[in-house]
């Protein structure tokens, strides 16, 4: 089970590192100009985030919002591909673990066997990530021939926009992991659970699935500590290219 994470560590750790340089300061005046200092520069702190935090969230609903209708017919499209190959339902839905450790239910277009989850512990001997929680395997023999062109895409993944609107993802964050594989992550793998997860992401734009579960958590915590908007955006732009070529997509 997910571990709640329960404060904004980084937020936590500037405001001790604040208060250790600054004290309180006492009561004299050169104490009571140490303590607005201090109040100042949390207010700063706070003012700086939470800007940053409003133009992401109004980002990713205006993105989202317009992508969803502006893909209307693809969805249409790849619904009738899915449900005519075998008949199974067009969506997988699936537990997935957010911001701070809470889990939300997580849409996809159906790429698998409709029996694919109970057919992955026989395959966990053949994962492609010899290291790490994560399973991800080339040749998935779960993988229909309609999804293994909607996964070389990300086709498959375009349902989670609806995810972004209703602010559980955005576009821009770390891919959302399954509870089975926060269960198992140490400390400094769950540093990848402070910011809100989203459709792209560092190593997203990098190579994917090829990429060992040890360097994406390095990468999410890099992003995790130096997110910017203009950031955010490189990476979208980056995912276009990334998309194109499929590299790693599997």
């Amino acid at each position: 089970m997910a571990t709640v994470l329960t404060a904004d560590r980084s937020r936590i750790l500037l405001r001790d590192e604040l208060i250790r340089l600054y004290g309180d300061g006492g009561s004299s005046p050169s104490g009571l100009a140490r303590r607005l200092k201090l109040w100042w520069k949390l207010y700063s702190w706070d003012v700086a985030i939470g800007g940053a935090t409003l133009l992401k969230r109004l980002f990713d609903i205006a993105t989202s919002g317009l992508a969803l209708v502006a893909l209307l017919p693809l969805f249409f499209v790849v619904a009738i591909l899915i449900k005519r190959h075998d008949g199974g339902p067009v969506l997988f839905w699936q537990k997935r673990v957010g911001r701070w450790g809470r889990e939300f239910t997580f849409p996809k277009f159906r790429s698998m066997q409709v029996d694919a989850e109970t057919l992955k512990d026989a395959l966990l001997a053949q994962n492609d990530h010899r290291t790490g929680p994560t399973f991800k395997m080339k040749r998935d023999p779960r993988v229909t021939p309609v999804g293994r062109v909607i996964r070389k895409l990300s086709i498959d993944e375009l349902p989670q926009l609806w995810c972004v609107l209703i602010g559980e993802m955005s576009i821009v964050g770390p891919r959302p992991p399954v509870p089975r594989e926060v269960a198992v992550y140490t400390l400094a793998d769950r540093r990848r659970l402070e910011v809100t997860p989203g459709l792209t992401c560092i190593w997203q734009v990098s190579g994917r699935g090829d990429i060992p579960f040890d360097r994406q958590v390095e990468l999410d915590v890099q992003y995790a500590q130096s997110k910017s908007f203009w950031f955010d955006l490189f990476l979208i732009l980056k995912t276009i290219p990334a998309v194109l070529t499929g590299r790693g997509a599997y």
